[in-house]
């Protein structure tokens, strides 16, 4: 590097801060940097960093979360040292690399960092790791940050991470990392936001367009465009070109050229005014000359799971407010500016205060294999500012099984060496097993037709095949259209990874239906007999074709995209696949089910793909414990119809759960319906293994086995506390009815066998009474009362004079609690 490079030359806000940084990263190991865009944190820092005495003979990493940052960060130092890209400064990205000996450094980005730690968990050469935009919160920054932590932590203690951001909520980041934070006010000047209201989002380019002119004739300066993607903007730039002919207008993404690029970002050659139509790159990381207006249409374009493909894909939705301060803030660089804002204040006020991390919402198979290979046990314990959701890790693990890259949660040979591939295990894995055969040509063009937007979404077709034979004539034809050349150069790079030529021939279809089939083994399909066009997935769902698609009548798929909805989903990318093909992807097992329509246990020896059965046959003798999971399966969902719950057994319980009310410091247990189907295995385990049909289950006496549940202190605690029955004067023992919810308890008795009892009876020693209802001769209610002698000295005589007129025959005393009580009739 040459040394008479000077940062303080170039008078960015950031050179305020070199000697902070400098003091703080020698003593500390962890650096929070707060620097708003544009203060040249990116550029100037580093290169101020570079001769730092604990950085001697050491390289340093900078992690960028988008790929044209990248490049251009790069580019823009080396510019800075008076050098060429790969020489002090140098970059690496999926597949592209841009470095050489010399290189001190490596600007990183799409996982580039994370393959270097799986190679050296130490890190032995790099001495800085700095972690640029992490506000962004892409989910390779995340777990790179989470493994150069484990690494500084046990390894490398001497290792600097700093971690630079220009919104990012940073005490919380602060107090994770245990870090000090430097903080660079910048040089912002005031910016006007204009708020155009709510737009038609439907008209997107047109209303874009729109505000632009609007700009431009009401402000002076160049306009900077925020639009979600590549679509939205070429749309724009062909209407305001026909709208602004004195003015250039230059597109910003990800996909163009290193020269069209360098066009948008630097200052119009000719001295007139331009518009330059971005995505959310042009946030943070790069500095446009001369914008004094910005455009923001409110969307941005992320990475989130999509489970129509499998994989990670990109969905538009409405910026946060971080998002749309930094935006605005790029119209303030130079000078006071202004900022259209397409939207509402009152939108404004709705909107979420940070963008949601990529981690919350991404697939996290990749992940999950590069902790596995890294070797933590619990992922969790990592150093996460947002940790990574248990149902997706959950998921993620269990796709990780089915590719065989895991097997009981070790990484097998086979998920190394997917592992070592740089795209998702899915991709990986067909690209792997496609790996010495003929078909791997093949596979290189389907792995990149599936990494990115169908070319033919709009034809209807969902046969891949014919995306397969559009790109190979692509390719003969040297055509330039840009949706195909980005997918032929995703090809390209992985013919080369795996050195095979590309193949233009007219290819076997069932080869790319077994090539899918690797991908997405759970996604394999087979026709529904007698439903044509229906197909029953592996994973045990339904999915339909147009009955006019050239697949609707195959008997087998293998599915690549298709949607999440409950139901019949509806399939968008399939090829056909040959069942011979299939036979070494079956498996057998033994499934065991209960069914009650036939009687009981049906056991059979399956040869499956998934839920799909090819051949069955039946086992007589199953095994024991598939057959209590069966059975205890099938009473969790319709256990009340097949157990024998009779009245004595709804007692039982009622008993039980009016004690766990009456006296919940003792721990009675939950003996409800519900909670006894749902843990029938706890109290009903022993008494499975024996069941094969409806008959066994309904045999069971389910009161002995309840009470037999309990311990035997219980058990008796239970008959004292809640007994089943009272004895009443005429020697009768007489039931009492409990109720579940813990109310009194009934007492029904003719009034005769009561004669004789002057007070209620009590239950739970003493705590409870109970309702007394006190029956004729012919056991009809004559009165409910939980005061006995209240009735004997206000109620009994009028009650007496009605039951003389019915029942003359009986006996009805003046005196009944001097009167023998009787159980039966008793004359007078």
């Amino acid at each position: 590097m040459r040394n008479n490079f000077d940062p303080y030359k170039t008078g960015l806000p950031v050179t305020e801060i070199i000697p902070s940084v400098s003091s703080s990263l020698a003593t500390n190991n962890t650096l929070i940097i707060s620097a708003p865009p544009g203060a040249g944190k990116s550029t100037v820092l580093p290169l101020a960093l570079l001769q730092e005495p604990w950085l001697k003979d050491k390289k340093m990493i900078i992690l960028e979360p988008r790929r044209l940052a990248a490049g251009t960060i790069a580019n823009r130092m080396a510019s800075l040292l008076g050098e060429q890209p790969g020489q002090t400064v140098g970059y690496r990205i999926r597949f592209e690399n841009k470095t050489s000996f010399q290189t001190r450094i490596e600007v990183v980005t799409e996982g580039i960092l994370t393959r270097m730690l799986h190679s050296d968990n130490a890190l032995e050469d790099i001495g800085l790791v700095i972690f640029d935009e992490f506000h962004e919160r892409s989910i390779h920054a995340d777990i790179a940050l989470a493994l150069c932590r484990e690494t500084q932590q046990v390894l490398r203690p001497d290792m600097r991470i700093v971690v630079m951001s220009a919104t990012l909520d940073i005490p919380r980041l602060a107090g994770l990392l245990e870090a000090p934070v430097v903080e660079s006010k910048g040089s912002m000047y005031p910016v006007d936001v204009i708020y155009t209201g709510e737009q038609d989002l439907q008209q997107l380019p047109e209303v874009c367009a729109r505000t632009v002119v609007r700009a431009i004739a009401e402000r002076e300066g160049d306009v900077l465009v925020f639009l979600p993607g590549q679509g939205e903007i070429r749309k724009c730039e062909a209407l305001l070109k026909r709208q602004l002919r004195d003015i250039g207008i230059h597109p910003l993404y990800g996909q163009l050229s290193f020269a069209e690029q360098n066009a948008a970002i630097m200052p119009d050659p000719s001295g007139k005014r331009k518009v330059v139509l971005a995505t959310s790159i042009a946030e943070t990381s790069l500095t446009i000359e001369g914008i004094k207006i910005v455009v923001d249409s409110g969307l941005g374009r992320s990475q989130a799971f999509d489970p129509k493909s499998g994989l990670s894909g990109l969905k538009t939705s409405q910026i946060s407010v971080d998002s749309a301060d930094q935006r605005s803030g790029r119209a303030g660089r130079l000078s006071p500016g202004t900022c259209y804002r397409m939207w509402s204040l009152a939108t404004q006020e709705r909107m979420a205060p940070y963008r949601t991390p990529e981690i919350l919402e991404a697939d996290l198979a990749s992940l999950v294999l590069d902790m596995v290979q890294w070797g933590v046990k619990d992922i969790l314990q990592l150093t996460w500012l947002t940790p990574p959701p248990a149902a997706a890790l959950a998921r993620a693990n269990e796709i990780l099984h089915e590719l065989n890259a895991l097997k009981d949660n070790k990484i097998t040979p086979h998920g190394k060496r997917i592992h070592a591939l740089p795209c998702h295990p899915r991709i990986a894995h067909m690209l792997a097993m496609a790996s010495g055969t003929e078909n791997l040509a093949l596979a290189t063009d389907l792995a990149a037709l599936l990494e990115e937007r169908d070319p033919l979404e709009k034809e209807g077709n969902i046969d891949i095949n014919l995306r397969v034979e559009a790109l190979r004539r692509h390719r003969q034809e040297r055509r330039k259209e840009r949706r195909m050349d980005n997918i032929e150069k995703i090809a390209s790079s992985y013919r080369r990874l795996f050195r095979v030529d590309e193949d233009n021939r007219t290819n076997d279809p069932y080869a790319t239906g077994l090539l899918l089939s690797y991908a997405y083994p759970e996604r394999i399909a087979c026709a529904r007999p007698g439903h044509t066009g229906q197909f029953q997935l592996a994973n045990g769902k339904t999915a339909a074709v147009s009955t006019e698609d050239d697949l609707a009548h195959e008997h087998w798929l293998a599915v690549a995209q298709l949607d999440a909805r409950k139901g019949i989903g509806k399939i968008f990318l399939a090829a056909p696949v040959n069942a011979n093909d299939l036979v070494d992807i079956a498996s057998e097992s033994d499934t065991v089910l209960w069914d009650t329509r036939k009687g009981g246990i049906v056991a059979t020896r399956d040869l499956r793909i998934g839920s799909i059965v090819l051949q069955s046959r039946q086992m007589m003798s199953p095994d024991q414990e598939l057959v209590i999971e069966a059975v205890s399966e099938a009473l969790k969902a319709e256990g009340e119809g097949l157990l024998n719950f009779t009245e004595e057994t709804e007692q039982w319980q009622n008993r039980v759960m009016s004690l766990r009310l009456w006296r919940p410091e003792e721990n009675w247990p939950d003996v409800s319906t519900a909670a006894l189907l749902e843990n029938n295995k706890r109290w009903l385990s022993s008494y499975l293994p024996q069941v094969k049909k409806t008959e066994d289950l309904k045999r069971i006496n389910l009161v002995q086995v309840l009470q037999q549940s309990l311990p035997y202190e219980m058990q008796v605690t239970l008959d004292h506390l809640a007994p089943s029955s009272i004895r009443v004067p005429s020697g009768s023992q007489v039931k009492l009815k409990y109720h579940a919810d813990g109310a009194l308890p009934v007492l029904a008795v003719r009034l005769q066998e009561v004669f004789g009892m002057l007070d209620t009876p009590k239950i739970n020693e003493g705590r409870q009474g109970v309702v007394l209802h006190l029956l004729s001769p012919g056991f009809k209610p004559v009165q409910v009362t939980s005061d006995l002698r209240s009735f004997w000295e206000n109620a009994y005589f009028e009650v007496r004079k009605e039951l003389k007129r019915r029942y003359p025959k009986h006996s009805w005393p003046e005196e009944p609690l001097k009167a023998e009580a009787v159980s039966g009739v008793r004359r007078k």
